[in-house]
């Protein structure tokens, strides 16, 4: 069968099984199985009876849902790849805008002359604080996981990146930093309980639900994220947090509330959904008694 044809009948057999790229999907596994990119399928041989069996085999697994990055074993954000399958959470594309977010705030402070100090928290595959490492070289990048089983993952992941890597809660971890961050980023769980059905068959079914569900609103890790940030940053340092598309109030309402953070401000996706907050350590620190302080 031509090129073409194959990857119209395979398409059309992901269509069918309700996968949302089906195209992409159909394209990104005939390349893997003949070892070359999309870009380049129209160049290649065609597909050997042992090359065809496995291909209907990966097309079978992704028709039943199994995510995309599981069957490549690897997943690319950014400029770095980083391996996943089972026990660890896919990294989505929309999150490279918090990623370059937190390297924007690290490479500014290099310019400056400093050497960054940026914490990851929740890393999962490591794939925030890797990108970080690669593209901000001179930073002194940590990160922490509490699931053994994707804390193995970003283990391998961070290999040679120089990045800190520990095995913790974030509600705990970092002591020995505290008051010496500049930049906490975070890609925490965040799905509502209740919202169970909603989320997408990939990921409710492959990813780890540690990675996913948060308490009943979604933003119980958050809070904890906002508490924990203002032990590690120093003052003026600058947290980042990925959120659900619905908590573009309730999120950056976390770091509002209390009057602990200032700067608080909400970032829209490619597509002009709400996706991540900011917000910022105040230089000054108010206090009930006493006014304010450094």
């Amino acid at each position: 069968m031509e090129t073409r044809d194959l990857l119209r009948e395979a398409a059309g057999r992901l269509r069918a099984a309700g996968v949302a790229s089906p195209e992409h999907d159909a394209g990104e596994l005939l390349a893997h199985v003949l070892g070359t990119t999309r870009g380049q399928l129209f160049l290649a041989p065609g597909l050997g009876p042992d090359q065809q069996q496995r291909y209907d085999d990966l097309l079978a697994r992704r028709a039943a849902r199994e995510p995309l990055q599981h069957l490549l074993g690897a997943a690319w954000f950014r400029h770095v790849e980083v391996a996943v399958g089972p026990g660890v959470f896919v990294p989505r594309p929309e999150t490279e805008l918090l990623a370059g977010w937190a390297i924007d705030q690290a490479q500014a402070i290099v310019a400056t002359g400093r050497t960054p100090v940026v914490v990851d928290l929740c890393t999962g595959s490591g794939v925030i604080a890797k990108s970080i490492a690669d593209e901000v070289p001179q930073a002194e990048v940590f990160a922490v996981e509490l699931d053994p089983p994707a804390h193995a993952w970003a283990e391998r992941n961070l290999v040679g990146t120089g990045v800190e890597l520990r095995l913790g809660d974030l509600a705990t971890a970092f002591d020995d930093l505290a008051g010496s961050v500049d930049v906490v980023v975070s890609n925490p769980p965040y799905v509502p309980l209740e919202a169970w059905e909603s989320v997408a068959v990939e990921a409710r079914d492959h990813d780890p639900h540690l990675a996913l569900f948060s308490g009943d609103d979604g933003l119980d890790a958050i809070r904890v994220i906002a508490a924990r940030g203002l032990v590690l940053l120093k003052p003026g340092g600058v947290v980042g947090v990925e959120h659900a598309d619905v908590q573009g109030e309730s999120a950056p309402a976390v770091f509002s509330s209390g009057g602990r953070w200032e700067e608080v401000r909400d970032h829209r996706d490619l597509a002009g959904r709400p996706r991540f907050t900011t917000a910022r350590r105040p230089h000054l620190e108010h206090h009930s008694v006493g006014g304010w302080r450094a």
